[in-house]
This record gives structure tokens, sequence and C-alpha cells, in this order.
């Protein structure tokens, strides 16, 4: 049985206060990488975050994301330095630790003096990459979990009660969807799915019951659909509803849902965030309130992340900013390339002006993100022939990684699918979704050329 979420409620004014304290300005910063007039020509206004005016989490000195990249949660602690004189993250594998007498362990369980007691409540290494996170998400606290999928379902069983009742969009997670759908259910928990971009129809929803929570991906997976997040929050929050957004596809270096109003940021840490296609690990950010409640569910299904996995994702997250920069300024050459190339059909990515999503992705992001999809002007033997002839790219799933990957999610994600399931969630044979990573924009771009001759 689901707890009861009465807490959840009553911390949701006092949410939204220190979101609104959160908030900052944005002004426009350079950007160093060759042929970035480029990138801001096709951007127009696009306005990236000055680092430096950009308000930390409590407890942190005004520091760029790229800076807290690095430091959060080792040099730059919210209580001082950190117990070590190492640059580098001691790897605490221990899963118990011991108490001095009974005086130092009443003073731990009173929460006057920080420690740790056993692996699957926290761990001081683990501790140091929640830190690290809240930090870049602006947040008062994270939960790091061992999946993606584990925050997600972590953060549903604990802020929605039994009677509760779901909003989610048509388009979210796949995985996340057949959860809310067929698992929720049984726990009796409701749900409603509404299509990303109808707002009327969420209103509507909302106007007539009583929603826990909304949760969605802004942007989706892999048609790059955003959700205004800033009007999402303020519709929810006059209802008394909770809003989530996975922002995975976004990463903490390009969106902040938490600064635009969302109550609950999650990611699937295994992307941009590890970035090195090594670990699996999720996140979940927000208000210590609510981070609260989801450790203790969190903790009763078991998912805690290994030391050694969290170790992986704090020495990705130092150059995360770097490769996110990368990939923003090398996806959306390529997509402009890709929409004026005659064996394109259709490019899916919120940085083109002639997305519907552009001036959405525009308003609340700071760059659009690794990922372009596309729709190659061929049937389904002929976009796997371009498929096989890429030499660069890696025939695989996932995404945010150093190597570029590419898959047709036909033949991939959709495979045994029925057409009708694969129609109805915009599944065509000739769909590519390429995740671009770190290498040479001319090397990706003479590759996928090549590839296309090949059709």
């Amino acid at each position: 049985m689901a707890r009861s979420s009465s807490p959840v409620k009553a911390s949701l004014p006092k949410q939204r206060r220190l979101l609104r304290t959160r908030r900052s300005p944005k002004r426009t910063t350079a950007l160093t990488l060759p042929g970035a007039e480029d990138f801001f020509a096709g951007a127009e206004h696009l306005q990236q975050q000055d680092d430096a005016a950009v308000a930390p989490a409590p407890g942190y000195t005004s520091a760029s994301d790229g800076t807290l990249a690095v430091h959060a949660g080792e040099k730059l602690r919210k209580n001082g330095m950190a117990d070590t004189d190492s640059i580098a993250t001691p790897i605490v594998s221990g899963t118990t630790h011991w108490f001095k007498n009974s005086d130092d362990l009443i003073a731990f369980k009173e929460g006057r003096r920080h420690s740790f007691e056993y692996g699957r409540y926290g761990n001081p290494t683990v501790s140091v990459l929640e830190e690290k996170i809240s930090a870049l998400e602006r947040a008062e606290a994270t939960l790091v979990t061992s999946s993606g999928m584990n925050a997600i379902v972590a953060t549903l069983l604990a802020l929605v009660p039994p009677g509760g009742h779901v909003v989610t969009t048509t388009e979210c997670y796949s995985e996340a969807r057949a959860f809310i759908r067929e698992r929720l259910s049984k726990m009796g928990i409701r749900s409603t799915f509404v299509d990303l971009n109808n707002i009327v129809t969420l209103k509507a929803v909302l106007d007539q019951d009583d929603v826990t929570l909304f949760y969605t991906d802004s942007p989706t997976n892999p048609h790059l659909k955003c959700i205004d997040i800033k009007l999402v929050a303020e519709l929810c929050h006059q209802k008394g509803t909770l809003v989530c957004i996975d922002s995975t596809l976004a990463s903490p270096i390009n969106q902040k849902p938490l600064t635009l109003g969302a109550d609950i940021v999650v990611h699937s840490a295994t992307k941009y965030i590890a970035g090195h296609h090594d670990v699996i690990a999720g996140c979940i950010s927000g208000s210590e309130a609510l981070i609260k409640t989801i450790r203790a569910w969190h903790q009763d299904l078991g998912g805690a992340i290994s030391p050694d996995a969290a170790y992986m994702i704090i020495r990705g997250l130092k150059t995360m900013a770097l490769r996110v920069e990368t990939q923003n300024h090398t996806s959306l050459r390529m997509a402009r390339l890709l929409e004026n190339h005659p064996k394109i059909e259709h490019v899916y990515y919120p940085g083109l002006k002639s997305s519907p999503w552009y001036h959405i992705a525009k308003s609340q992001m700071t760059g659009f993100g690794g990922v372009v999809s596309f729709e190659v002007a061929s049937d389904l033997h002929g976009v796997m022939r371009f498929i096989d002839a890429l030499e660069i790219p890696f025939i695989a799933t996932s995404l945010g990684g150093c190597e570029s990957l590419v898959q047709q999610p036909a033949v991939m994600s959709f495979w045994g699918k029925s057409d009708e399931e694969k129609a109805k969630n915009g599944i065509k044979d000739n769909l590519v979704r390429f995740s671009f990573g770190i290498e040479k924009f001319e090397d990706l771009r003479d590759d996928i050329l090549q590839a296309l001759e090949k059709i």
C-alpha cells in the first residue's frame, strides 16, 4: 500500500516560495567553440545563462555550471571542505558504519551529527554525487538511485497514494507509461494520458478532478517535443498538483526545471550526467521535504547505487559542461544540414526554427541537446542500408555519451510491435534517432553524407 501524501501537499506552498527565490535572470554568454557564431545565428536570441549570475544551491558561493560540475560536493561543500585532502573523491566501499559510543549513535539519530549507518540508507561517496547534482539543478536535495527507472518508480510510489490521480503525457518514456497504466492501477491509483501539446485538455482534467501529480518528459524521446514547464507548473499549482519533469534529454546543463516551477526533476543519470556509456543510475532532485519522502520509499525498494558507480558518475560529471556544449553545437549544425538535404523528409530538433517546439525550447533551455531524429526518404530496408553504411556511430540504444549512437526505432525499440502501436507513437519505418557524441563535427558530417549516398 502506498503511503499517505498529505505531508507532500502540505509542503507545496513552501516549495513554491523556495522555487521563486531560486529564479534568476538570464544573460548572453560567449561560446568559444569554433563556429560559435553559427550556433547563435540559428538560435536567434537564445539566451545562455550567465553562470556567474545564476543563483546556486544553498551553501554555495556563486559559481558556473562548469565549476560546480567539477567542485560541488567536494571542495565546494555545503558544510565546508570534504574530510580528505585527496583531489579525487574517495570510494567508501564499506556497507556498515560504526559509532564511538551510545551518545554518538543518539546524536546521529537525532540529526545532531552527520554520519552514515548502512549502505542502503546512504554512503559518503554517493553523498558527494548527490550534492553535486543538487548544485547543478539548483535543488535543496537530491537522491541518486540505481537506475533512471528506479528514480521514476520511487517518485511515483512515494508521492501518489491509493486513490490518487496521475496525469501524464502520451509522449512520456514508454516504460514509465507502462508502469503508470499497468502497475499503479492495481494499487488503486488512477491515471490520465493527455497529448503533450494539449494544454486545454490538461487544464480541463485539473479542473474536473483532484490530480496528485503531473509527470512528463521534456524534451521527449524520440521526437524532441517540449512542454512549457512554467505554464504547466502554474496551472498545476493552482490546483495543488505536484509537477515532475523527466529532463534526461536536456541534461542539467541545458535545462533546470526547478527554476521554472517544477517540484521534482528526474534523470536517467546513465545518459548525459555519467556521459561514458559505462554506468547505470538515476537521480531525483527537489525540496528537502519531497526528497525525504521519496528517500524513505527508495530505502524500502532497495534501489541503492554502489559507491563504485557513484565515483564513476562523479568523474564523468566533471566534463559534462564541456561534453554537452559540444553536443549542442554539433547537433544544431547537423539538424540544419539534414533539414536541407534532398534525401531527408523531416527533422525533429527543437533548435530548428521550423520546429513547433522552438519558441518553448528557446525560452527555457540554454542549449537544445545532442539528439536529432529525422525521417529518411526511403523505406525500412533503405534506412537499414543507410545505418549500416555509417562508420563512426555505434548502432545502439541510449544517448548522451562521448560516442555517437544511432538507431532505427522501428528495428530497435519498437521491433515486434504492431503497426497500430508504432503509428500511435509516431514511429515510422524511416525514422532515425541519432545521439551525437563529442567527435569532430566535420567527421560526423562527412560520414552521414556518404551513408545517405548509399540509399
